[in-house]
């Protein structure tokens, strides 16, 4: 594992513990995306169907119990927990207009057609726009919690230290995955407009607004 990979790895950790304290010590997830939530549950439940089948490290089977659990914990808390504070007016965005066409694409478009890889293809290409809702929910309201715009920045540094690690061992190790990179390529696009607020604004103590 390459230094890329593991800081990408703590990021993508630091993201979602951020967004848990946020909730959890707030008692409120007002200003955060149910849907986007449930989009990742759905992606790390797809991605990582391997824990069935497969061992690689404690490591690698550790970080991926980390992020199902957390992932459904975060739904449980949106939904169930604090469900009074849930903004449902605003987080309106079609999430079936992500996950059918992404569906579509992994039958379509995958490394070998068996059950195992098609699903972990799905949880790529999902993974990659399961933050619209959330940008989306943050364009309609016209402004984010400065915390909330810390775990997107963990969230967007997170893809990007993995693309950075997909050009590592491309160069070092010979290996390329074209799914994994064009997916993480336009995940980080989605992140631009973001990085720039976050940068121009919230490190200067203003708070984060997207245009509609």
């Amino acid at each position: 594992m390459n230094v890329f990979r593991l800081t990408g790895d703590l990021s993508h950790l630091a993201a979602i513990i951020i967004l848990l304290l946020k909730i959890w010590k707030s008692r409120s997830c007002a200003g955060i995306s149910g849907k986007s939530q449930i989009l990742f549950a759905l992606v790390f439940t797809t991605r990582y169907l391997d824990l069935l089948t497969s061992f690689i490290s404690l490591y690698n089977s550790s970080m991926k119990v980390i992020y199902i659990a957390c992932a459904y914990a975060t739904v449980y808390l949106i939904y169930v927990k604090f469900k009074a504070t849930y903004d449902g007016n605003h987080d309106t965005f079609r999430a079936e207009f992500l996950v059918v066409p992404v569906g579509g694409l992994a039958f379509l478009v995958n490394h070998d057609f068996s059950p195992l890889e098609i699903m972990w293809t799905f949880s790529i290409y999902l993974e990659s726009v399961s933050i619209l809702p959330q940008l989306f929910m943050i364009s309609k309201t016209g402004e984010a919690e400065t915390i909330t715009t810390h775990y997107l920045f963990f969230l967007g540094l997170y893809r990007a230290l993995y693309l950075i690690n997909w050009i590592w061992r491309f160069y070092f190790e010979g290996f390329f995955d074209m799914i994994a990179i064009v997916a993480g390529i336009v995940q980080t696009i989605l992140y631009c407009d973001f990085f720039y607020l976050y940068v121009t604004k919230v490190l200067k103590g203003k708070k984060l607004s997207l245009p509609a």
